[in-house]
């Protein structure tokens, strides 16, 4: 029993995390007016619902290309709709599958079963996360400076915090996992400018749903905000950010957006189901995936 405790005792904490987050969120629910919140819900025009869930789409085949442009520049003979496979897999994993499996682990097993090399596609992956976290830091300031100059010396210091601790995992994984495509420049350029696409819509999407709702928040402050949640979500305290994505953009959104709370809970709400619809289309290639994995873990075992 111990012996399992502590092989597992990552999984554990943020399994713990993430329910002590969705309570949390529970009790926001009950002190805020259910009614409220669904009426903030019935505001979004489902116009622009429907445009959110294409820009959402389109910031996904973003994702797709940044990683399709890692790969390719490192020698991986990999076609654009293997990788689109791959990155849908990995995306529908983490929103379903986060207790057992993570994404990027169905990621790089779905690589291994296409006969992919499996160092240079787990060095792609890191690189990969690392850009996206170098773009959110172009956009980090528009959320940053209302929060530093807000007074408030306890939110100063969560955030900061955090960012310092992100900063220097930041560096060094940069200079371990970059050897590769340190003298391929413009695979670098090519990626980055994949990951300001996907920033881009994925702050649309969130424009749309606010505008929707018929508030208006500038789109440059969603960025920022949106940066924000995005590093706080990075440690490692819940199992893909559930609930603590969902409490923090709520509380941005609220503070600094100028939205009620019900109707912040209720845009961070309509973002997680964006996300989780945009995944749908990894459901198809995951049995096969899957099977792989187990086929390899029995063969391991025998």
């Amino acid at each position: 029993m111990n012996k399992w405790l502590y092989e597992n005792r990552q999984v554990i904490a943020r399994s713990l995390g993430s329910l002590l987050a969705i309570i949390l969120l529970i009790v926001l629910l009950k002190e805020e007016n259910g009614q409220e919140i669904i009426s903030a819900l019935k505001r979004v025009s489902i116009l622009y619902f429907l445009i959110a869930i294409l820009a959402m789409l389109i910031s996904r085949l973003f994702v797709i290309s940044r990683w399709h442009v890692l790969l390719r520049s490192a020698g991986v003979d990999i076609s654009f709709w293997h990788t689109a496979m791959l990155t849908f897999t990995g995306l529908f994993s983490s929103n379903f599958l986060p207790t057992t499996i993570g994404g990027d682990v169905v990621r790089l097993a779905g690589a291994m079963q296409l006969g992919y090399d499996r160092a240079i596609c787990l060095a792609s992956m890191v690189a990969d996360r690392l850009i996206g976290m170098a773009g959110m830091l172009v956009t980090l300031p528009f959320g940053l400076l209302p929060v530093l100059s807000s007074g408030k010396a306890g939110l100063q210091a969560i955030f900061l915090g955090a960012l310092f601790q992100k900063g220097l995992d930041f560096i060094k994984r940069t200079l371990a996992t970059f050897v590769i495509w340190l003298k391929k420049p413009f695979a670098l350029v090519a990626s980055l400018v994949s990951t300001f696409g996907n920033m881009a819509f994925i702050f649309l999407a969130i424009f749309l749903l606010v505008t929707g709702m018929g508030r208006y928040v500038s789109y440059w402050l969603i960025a920022g905000l949106w940066s924000l949640t995005y590093f706080v979500t990075l440690i490692p305290i819940s199992i893909n950010g559930y609930g603590v994505q969902e409490l923090s953009l709520t509380f941005l959104l609220s503070k600094f957006g100028g939205l009620s709370q019900s109707e912040s809970l209720a845009i961070a709400v309509l973002i997680r189901i964006l996300f989780i619809i945009t995944s749908l289309p990894g459901a198809f290639f995951l049995p096969s995936v899957l099977a792989t994995m187990n086929n390899k873990q029995v063969a391991s075992n025998d």
